[in-house]
């Protein structure tokens, strides 16, 4: 067995998640490289490129990681389902313990498995989709003021918005307007 696929095995890698199954053939179970289950021994393990191969050699799906019904890890599902919620609800007050408790997981457990899935925390996530969201209504709205971008995008003031704006995008939202604007003009008159 090579021994990428074996590390990926042993340390549960959800990046190899799709790339490979492997089964196990004293139990005749096969398995994600995702798979929390006990570690195999290496000579009781058989690789597969598809679930249909693990199938036809004769092996049943893990309950556990469920390898024939989803195309994510559970742990990338968790991952999408709080990307889904924060698209969907980044206007409003969005806290670790408000996504934890519409997702029913426990907030260490979401804040851990985002973290390692994405390299950021969940909140870093959450200000990161206002900003770019504020960078669109500061294009394509120029009669908002700073406030009513700043409040639309879920953000409690102006002041506290431009500080974070500057610190993610090296210009206050004044400056960043007012570059959009130069580039939207100079675009008019290239034509």
């Amino acid at each position: 067995m090579n021994e990428t696929l074996w590390h990926a095995i042993v340390n549960c890698e959800t990046t190899f998640d799709g790339e490979f199954f492997y089964g196990v053939i004293t139990t005749g179970i096969f398995c994600r490289p995702s798979c929390h289950s006990r570690t195999p021994i290496p000579e009781n393990v058989r690789i597969f490129s598809s679930v249909d191969e693990a199938l036809t050699a004769g092996f049943r799906p893990c309950k556990r990681c469920r390898p024939a019904e989803h195309r994510l890890a559970p742990h990338e599902e968790l991952v999408q389902a709080a990307k889904q919620v924060i698209h969907q609800r980044y206007q409003e007050p969005l806290t670790l313990d408000i996504l934890a408790s519409e997702l029913t997981i426990s907030p260490y457990h979401l804040h851990r498995v985002f973290k390692r899935s994405t390299g950021i925390t969940l909140a870093d996530y959450v200000v990161h989709k206002r900003i770019e969201a504020a960078k669109e209504m500061i294009c394509t709205n120029p009669q908002h003021t700073i406030t009513d971008i700043a409040l639309a995008v879920g953000f409690r003031s102006a002041a506290h918005f431009s500080t974070v704006f500057q610190r993610k995008t090296g210009h206050t939202p004044t400056e960043y307007r007012e570059q959009a604007e130069t580039q939207i003009r100079k675009g008019a008159v290239a034509k």
